[in-house]
């Protein structure tokens, strides 16, 4: 049995973050080949179920970069290496001294719904006021001050964008914490920008992959990525796959470079390998 995991930004995703009608029809003849697919990506579930509108994933989900796994079909949530209260004040800590706002991501698993509260400060920059007016608002996640934020939150990682120079200052300082893993790259809102996400170190799609290989029975996993986060589940891929525009590191650890994902190279690229 092969199994595909996607990851969204930078791969599955173009360049105005959408999925495009090119690729949409292709997962749907993924569908009717009855080739196990799924999405392995480091957006929350909220941000992710936004993107994925129209387009029929019935597998289980990975989240947060692995922190997250959602099976569609009896909407249950799991949740493994959560940041834990030590964690959090180290990168919230960071953050306030670099004058960068952190977003803290949590999800109330008593709700019905998992509801998705970000939890941050009073924006100090236009770019943050942006992210929360142009991203966030389009999600059904709910905003609060971080001064509510409840002593026992779930909290699944702590997104943080800014000057790129300062970002990536703060990027290195946290990943020389034994207990924290952060990734980064530039943001879509231009390369004077860079994003970061901070997670409990433990936490990786290479481990959520495994998890749903098992409990799948896949023979075969199938994986596309394009940033250091997809490192994880190309290290136990039997296939991993880079578009063009995807980092260098990631280029490396490929079985094979294709397509621009801004020109839906994993689409084209799957509709060869499967003869769709």
């Amino acid at each position: 049995m092969d199994l595909i995991f996607f990851d969204l930004d930078g791969t599955l995703l173009n360049k105005s973050s959408v999925i495009s009608t090119y690729t949409k029809d292709t997962l749907g003849l993924l569908a009717e080949r009855d080739i196990a697919f799924t999405v392995a990506t480091g957006r929350t579930m909220h941000s992710a179920q936004h993107v994925l509108k129209g387009t029929e994933f019935v597998l289980p989900h990975i989240y947060n970069n692995g922190v997250a796994i959602w099976d569609p079909s009896d909407k249950a949530l799991t949740l493994e290496n959560l940041l834990a209260p030590s964690e959090v004040n180290t990168i919230v800590q960071c953050a306030n001294e670099n004058r960068i706002t952190p977003f803290v991501n949590t999800v109330n698993i008593n709700s019905e719904s998992n509801d998705h509260v970000i939890y941050h400060a009073i924006p100090q920059h236009q770019v943050e006021r942006d992210l929360i007016d142009k991203y966030f608002s389009r999600t059904d996640a709910t905003l609060a001050p971080i001064e509510q934020l409840p002593a026992h939150a779930h909290i699944t990682n702590i997104s943080m964008i800014g000057d790129a120079p300062l970002v990536y200052e703060m990027y290195q300082y946290l990943n020389n914490h034994d207990e924290l893993i952060a990734y980064s790259g530039p943001a879509i809102e231009g390369d004077q920008y860079r994003w970061m996400d901070v997670h409990h170190q433990l936490a990786n799609k290479g481990s959520a992959v495994e998890i749903l290989k098992n409990k799948l029975g896949a023979s075969n996993v199938i994986c596309f990525g394009d940033s250091d986060n997809d490192i994880s589940m190309f290290e136990l891929a039997d296939e991993a796959y880079a578009p063009s525009n995807a980092k260098q590191m990631i280029k490396d650890a490929a079985t094979s470079i294709i397509g621009h994902h801004n020109e839906d190279g994993i689409a084209r690229f799957l509709r060869e390998r499967f003869s769709l």
